[in-house]
């Protein structure tokens, strides 16, 4: 049989394309079958694109409380990011070149920003990539997480300041920063910097050293005392650990039962004890101006002032040693000369 030649090319083209698509398609079907859920239940849809091997990888959700499959309480990726649809299927409208973002996108995470510049880090660039307002953002976090610790949150500072849950937390690694005792104060560091120079001065708590995080003291997500503390008020929460302070006493110093950081700062100080000023000037600056203690400080008690010997001898608590309480009847436990 004689075969045309110029037929043949005619249909060959066509037929070999009509195989490849149909081939195509069938190994797109049986993709799509085949392909499984990596990390959360129904997130194939995403994870076909989404892997490792992107910049910032994504499947490490997985190891952390997000991805517990055997909890009904976990999300999945549209819990978070929206139902996404024109981002999945591609669905451009005029004018747009590239595919569009899903419904709600989140920034404040992106491991590959300058690690020496926290805080374009987490506020600065990468906390501004995304065009999602920061309610919408915290409202993702707030429809799961509320109550509970962060009952406050809609009255908390850091809320009025626009700071979103993800300029603090990392969702999509095992290790989250900020609930790592030894990383957590750089995270706080990066905003709170008077503080930072502060944990470095000779007397401060042991943040540096991991054993005091910023956690222990303040709520991140509001209180209901002051300065975000995690008891009601300042004194409440340093006799979590100062419980020797609390008394009760007969007699207590109107400042202890007031507020610890009139005389004490927290952070640190170069004083000892955390102290805002060495004794004696820290405590003239309220008792006086009676007897030795409103006296202008003198090196010496010949020159017809009676603060010499304090001033010598650097120490109001030279004498007055129970100076948190006592339960000393007279004149609030201190030393008598006669």
């Amino acid at each position: 049989m004689k075969v045309d030649l110029k037929s043949v090319r005619r249909w060959l083209p066509a037929a070999l394309l009509g195989v490849a698509l149909l081939g195509g398609a069938n190994a797109w079907g049986a993709d799509d079958e085949e392909r499984k859920d990596l990390a959360l239940t129904g997130d194939k849809v995403c994870t076909r694109c989404h892997d490792e091997t992107e910049a910032y990888p994504v499947l490490a959700i997985g190891k952390t409380k997000h991805g517990t499959v055997a909890d009904e309480r976990t999300p999945t990726c549209t819990s978070c990011h929206g139902d996404s649809k024109r981002h999945i299927e591609n669905i451009r409208e005029a004018g747009e070149t590239a595919r569009p973002k899903p419904d709600l996108t989140f920034a404040g995470q992106i491991t590959s920003a300058p690690p020496d510049d926290l805080v374009d880090r987490y506020f600065g660039r990468a906390g501004k990539g995304t065009s999602t307002p920061v309610e919408e953002r915290n409202q993702a976090c707030l429809n799961c997480h509320e109550g509970g610790k962060r009952i406050h949150w809609q009255t908390n500072l850091h809320a009025a300041r626009d700071v979103a849950c993800t300029s603090c937390h990392q969702v999509h690694t095992q290790h989250d920063r900020v609930r790592d005792k030894q990383t957590q104060p750089e995270v706080c560091f990066a905003c709170h910097k008077e503080q930072r120079a502060q944990v470095n001065r000779p007397s401060h708590h042991p943040i540096k050293e991991g054993k005091v995080v910023c956690s222990d003291c303040h709520n991140p997500h509001g209180s209901a005392g002051e300065k975000m503390m995690v008891r009601d008020s300042v004194v409440e929460t340093c006799y979590t650990c100062h419980m020797e302070k609390r008394g009760p006493f007969v007699r207590n110093h109107q400042p202890v039962t007031e507020d610890c950081t009139i005389c004490h700062n927290p952070h640190g100080t170069v004083n000892d004890n955390l102290l805002k000023q060495r004794p004696p000037f820290l405590c003239q600056q309220c008792h006086e101006p009676t007897s030795h203690r409103g006296a202008i400080p003198a090196l010496t008690a010949g020159n017809g002032t009676s603060g010499g010997g304090v001033t010598m001898g650097r120490g109001c608590v030279n004498c007055h040693t129970n100076i948190h309480g006592t339960n000393n009847p007279t004149n609030d436990g201190r030393v008598f000369f006669r």
